[in-house]
Parts: C-alpha cells; sequence; structure tokens
C-alpha cells in the first residue's frame, strides 16, 4: 500500500482527503510546512498532497526544500490549494510542484492525478 502525506492546516479540509484516500492508502498528516518536513525524513512517503497557506512554513517553501534536497527530490508534490489566481500554478512549478489542484477537490480529477504519479 503507497503512502501519501497529507500536509492541510484546515480541519475540515484535512478530515475530507482522510475520508477519500483512507480505504486506498496508507495516510500521514501533517499541518504545517515544517511538520511535514519531519514527516517526510521519518516516513518517506510515495506522495504529497501540499497545500500552499501553511502556518510556520508555507507549502512553497516547503516543497522547495523537500525539492533541493536529492533523496526526497523524486517525490511528486501534488498542490492542493484554493489559491486560483492567474499565475499560481506556474509559480507552484517553479517551486518544485508535480500537479496543481484547486480547492474544491474534484474527486476524479484527484483520484487520476494519484494514479497517474504512483503508477496505481
Amino acid at each position: 500500500m503507497k503512502t501519501i502525506l497529507i500536509v492541510e492546516d484546515v480541519p475540515l479540509n484535512r478530515d475530507l482527503l482522510v475520508q477519500l484516500l483512507e480505504d486506498d492508502y496508507r495516510l500521514v498528516i501533517a499541518g504545517d510546512g515544517a511538520s511535514a518536513l519531519e514527516r517526510v525524513a521519518e516516513r518517506r512517503p510515495d506522495l504529497i498532497l501540499m497545500d500552499l497557506s501553511l502556518p510556520l512554513m508555507d507549502g512553497w517553501e516547503a516543497t522547495r526544500r523537500l525539492k533541493a534536497d536529492r533523496s526526497l527530490a523524486d517525490i511528486p508534490v501534488i498542490v492542493l490549494s484554493a489559491r486560483a489566481m492567474r499565475g499560481d500554478e506556474e509559480r507552484a512549478r517553479a517551486s518544485g510542484c508535480d500537479d496543481f489542484l484547486t480547492k474544491p477537490i474534484d474527486e476524479t480529477l484527484l483520484f487520476q492525478t494519484l494514479a497517474r504519479h504512483l503508477g496505481d
């Protein structure tokens, strides 16, 4: 079973993701970018679902740090963000994100994106 790290600080959004994914994936949770980096070091997930607006360290910086570490750079980082302004997807990809999904979550698109990156 593949492991997904969910990095989300809003309990409602986090709970929704857990409900959607818990039957098919092993889940690890982090509520901010700094905790996400700790969880990645501890668990080495197969994929990361990353919110961008996070306390302590935002998703932009957490992703930059992950992708700068050669031992972690191959872990796909999928942005799940309410930020849908022009240029946000390009900025996220420039930070190292591998894909970009907007909130509210489109379940079909989420599962298609996970399958594409995890080879399911």
